[in-house]
């Protein structure tokens, strides 16, 4: 009895042990930090576009103008918007005008054909090497070049459908188009030039450029076909398939666009501005100032008397008498 009560004597002392804390033990000394502050989100401002990448003058004397508000038709003589083709807000690359009058939109999602009497969507082609439409082309027998950033494709204008694709295009992308005296096409590359035949869709020439990206081409009246690159502007001769000569003037300058007007002087647009050059010494005339944006996009020279300037901030015209430059106010950004 008495080893009974022992064993009971010492479990008590041992549970009370167990469920006495000793007072000298100390509550946690670390001091929780809080977490670091998060800057409140900035709110998303959605800056408005302006950009007019491609313009067309129509059989009517009357311009196209592609701009983030859609496709526009406006009298060139008073600026005042004709009217408005009925297609999807898509952004549009290249313009062109078929024989009939129809006009064909490049855009980021395919080509469409508006009916100008309609201002309807009369046609559409996703099939296309690519979709993204860099540039258009009537040739001389009235089909449709359309080229991509993949290559080249031949459409029946009037079915609106692929004759053929030229997917292995050296220099891949097809930025620029125009026609040589003899009616063939030059194609401008990321490389350089690549003409080909009109009939067969077979690439007949290449010629590499040390200036880089061709991103314009314009045919002057005497035949020869000037190439607008990322460094500057040469000179080709189509029929003997090489380069004429550099423009010095313009060696270094990164040129976006280019158009003859009616008295054979050469417009340039650059990412810094528009300039008047002298096609047969290379000399820079003259400067157009008061644009939207340095940055020249696109050109439409005699067309009501005006030439018309798209820019990366919106549309201009500079008068063909006095060079007066002037914004057009609905397709441009408010200057004040």
């Amino acid at each position: 009895m008495s080893s009974v009560c022992r064993r009971l004597g010492f479990a008590s002392v041992l549970l009370s042990l167990l469920i006495t804390v000793p007072k000298s033990i100390a509550e946690p000394t670390f001091t929780p930090t809080a977490p670091p502050p998060v800057a409140p989100a900035l709110p998303q401002e959605i800056q408005p576009d302006f950009r007019v990448a491609a313009l067309q003058r129509d059989f009517q004397g009357n311009l196209w103008v592609a701009a983030p508000q859609g496709l526009m038709r406006v009298n060139p003589n008073t600026g005042r918007v004709i009217s408005r083709a009925k297609m999807p807000n898509l952004s549009i690359g290249a313009l062109a005008q078929d024989r009939v009058g129809r006009i064909w939109v490049g855009t980021t999602e395919g080509l469409w054909r508006i009916d100008p009497k309609t201002n309807e969507v009369t046609a559409q082609n996703l099939f296309l090497p690519s979709n993204r439409v860099l540039s258009l082309l009537v040739d001389r027998r009235g089909y449709l070049w359309a080229g991509t950033d993949s290559g080249l494709a031949l459409i029946s204008p009037h079915e609106g459908l692929v004759m053929t694709t030229l997917k292995n295009l050296p220099g891949v992308s097809a930025n620029a188009l125009s026609l040589d005296p003899e009616g063939q096409l030059w194609v401008g590359t990321l490389e350089g030039l690549v003409q080909v035949d009109t009939a067969s869709a077979r690439i007949l020439h290449t010629t590499d450029l040390e200036e880089g990206t061709v991103q314009a081409l314009a045919l002057d009246r005497h035949g020869s076909l000037w190439a607008g690159t990322t460094s500057g502007l040469v000179k080709i001769d189509p029929l003997k398939r090489r380069r004429d000569r550099t423009v010095t003037a313009l060696k270094g300058r990164e040129i976006l666009s280019a158009g003859f007007d009616a008295a054979g002087s050469i417009w340039i647009g650059t990412n810094n501005g528009l300039l008047r050059v002298n096609p047969y010494n290379g000399a820079i005339v003259g400067q157009v100032p008061n644009l939207p944006s340095n940055r020249v996009l696109s050109l439409a020279p005699d067309t009501g008397n005006k030439l018309w300037v798209g820019t990366s901030e919106g549309l201009a015209w500079v008068s063909m008498t006095s060079y007066e430059t002037k914004p057009h106010l609905m397709f441009s950004r408010s200057v004040e």
